[in-house]
């Protein structure tokens, strides 16, 4: 009795995850839970009302424009659902509600599906959308306030009064009205909904990081880099470290699939850039924030990165992989 040996020959790629769109969305959404919460303490209701605001304009702007495009349904990948999240978390909580509205459209429907769709994108929707409202609505878009008892009142962020400070010569966490390493930690300070709880942000951070939806190599390098510009610009490093919007971005926008490079190197090489651009408009810009603005223009530079870093094919060479 012979045996025939059967060959079955298919396209790549051969081997398979069953991670999908949808599971990868929702751990992201699983890890932005913490940072929700600590805003709803924060800044109380309104912040959870900004972010449901935001992400059902999301899922509408995305429904629809599929539907005029004539092309297939994707709400239920729940990558629109993240949008939304990213880009109430990106807020100031005292946002008009219309205005985050329009954000959220502009996200969807110019940032991403105008291009083709998730993964065809190449710059991070959320930060598109806030980028435009900052341009578009500056004096909203910087109006600070933070819960005494049941009261919301003005309050400048800590990058802000951070600033302030290093002018006069006294940056000094902790003293002066500078919030402490506790506040920038528990999020007891004025900023956007989702960045002021550092703790928050970092529970979500290790889960992505435990279930491997993300890698650790941009966040990273990102972060390191911030602090290091801090340190040799004589400031205090872990505070530009837990400030601002430097770990949401550096952990749940710096990390996208469809924005960023492919492999670990490229992945480094992001997060240097994005470090140092951050460090630049920080401390020589007329902003006390860069991390949206470093994001985005290390989006445009996302393809030349993979190109540089592009692993080496069995059995070729540099110049070969170069050319491929």
């Amino acid at each position: 009795m012979s045996t025939e040996a059967r060959l079955l020959v298919s396209s790549s790629p051969h081997l398979r995850d069953r991670a999908t769109t949808r599971t990868l969305m929702l751990d992201v959404i699983v890890a932005l839970i913490p940072a929700l919460v600590a805003s709803y303490l924060v800044f109380g209701v309104r912040a959870v009302a900004l972010t449901f605001v935001t992400v059902a304009a999301a899922v509408l702007a995305e429904a629809a424009a599929r539907r005029i495009m004539k092309r297939e349904d994707t709400i239920s990948d729940l990558s629109a659902v993240v949008t939304g999240l990213l880009l109430a978390f990106n807020l100031p909580p005292t946002l008009p509600y219309y205005m985050a509205a329009i954000g959220a459209v502009v996200a969807v429907v110019v940032a991403k599906q105008l291009f083709g769709g998730l993964g065809s994108n190449f710059m991070n929707p959320a930060l598109v959308g806030r980028v435009l409202l900052v341009i578009s609505f500056p004096v909203a878009m910087t109006r600070w306030t933070v819960l005494d008892g049941a009261d919301a009142v003005a309050a400048a962020t800590p990058l802000a009064q951070l600033k302030a400070a290093a002018a006069a010569g006294s940056a000094v966490p902790g003293t002066g009205g500078l919030p402490s390493y506790v506040d920038l930690l528990l999020g007891t300070h004025a900023g956007c909904v989702g960045e002021v709880s550092v703790l928050a942000l970092l529970v979500g951070a290790a889960y992505l990081l435990a279930r491997r939806t993300i890698s650790p190599w941009a966040p990273l390098a990102f972060v390191g880099t911030v602090g290091l510009f801090a340190l040799v610009a004589g400031q205090p490093p872990l505070y530009h470290m837990m400030s601002g919007g430097l770990i949401l971005g550096a952990f749940f926008m710096a990390t996208d699939y469809a924005t960023t490079p492919l492999s670990w190197k490229g992945k480094l090489a992001f997060g240097i850039g994005c470090g140092l651009l951050t460090g630049l408009i920080r401390l020589f810009g007329g902003m006390e924030e860069g991390v949206s603005f470093a994001i985005l223009l290390m989006n445009i530079v996302t393809p030349h990165i993979d190109k540089w870093t592009r692993p080496v094919p069995l059995g070729g060479g540099v110049r070969h992989a170069r050319s491929a």
